[in-house]
């Protein structure tokens, strides 16, 4: 039977590999150096007249549990929302190696990662928003200016 757990409880890192462009923020922000990623530079081809683009590839990511301290701070890094918290805990191995996990075991915990809690109804609005709102209001003519 599965244990009722919090809502912010941290089990495993999840990763969702679409979101990822290979940054190396989280790699780089790990305190236990942790996160393994490999990449290479693909060219994509112009359309419309347009100059070639290269984009990374991920190739690999790795994340060592054995030596991961669970902080949390390449969640809080990656600024693609690539990275998640999955309440996963039974991920036991016999062999220390096993607890190397590739970038497609990362990615089946990604399916088990809760979806965000609701906002506060009384709570501020995002920055964004309100700004976007005031941009929209100044852009919009007056009553009277209208022809």
């Amino acid at each position: 039977m599965q244990p009722d757990l919090p809502p912010r409880s941290r089990g495993v890192i999840a990763l969702f590999e679409e979101n990822c462009t290979v940054c190396m923020l989280c790699a780089r922000e790990c305190p236990d150096w942790c996160i393994y990623i490999d990449s290479h530079k693909e060219t994509l081809p112009a359309e419309g007249g347009g100059r070639a683009r290269t984009r990374n590839v991920l190739d690999r990511f790795a994340i060592d549990f054995a030596l991961c301290m669970y902080c949390g701070i390449c969640i809080e890094a990656c600024p693609f929302d690539a990275l998640f918290w999955s309440p996963e805990f039974e991920y036991a191995e016999y062999d220390i190696a096993e607890l190397t996990h590739e970038k497609d075991r990362l990615r089946e915990w990604m399916w088990t990662v809760p979806p965000p809690q609701a906002h506060d109804p009384s709570g501020e609005p995002p920055k964004e928003v309100t700004t976007a709102e005031k941009a929209a209001a100044r852009a919009r003519p007056s009553r009277g200016e209208q022809k």
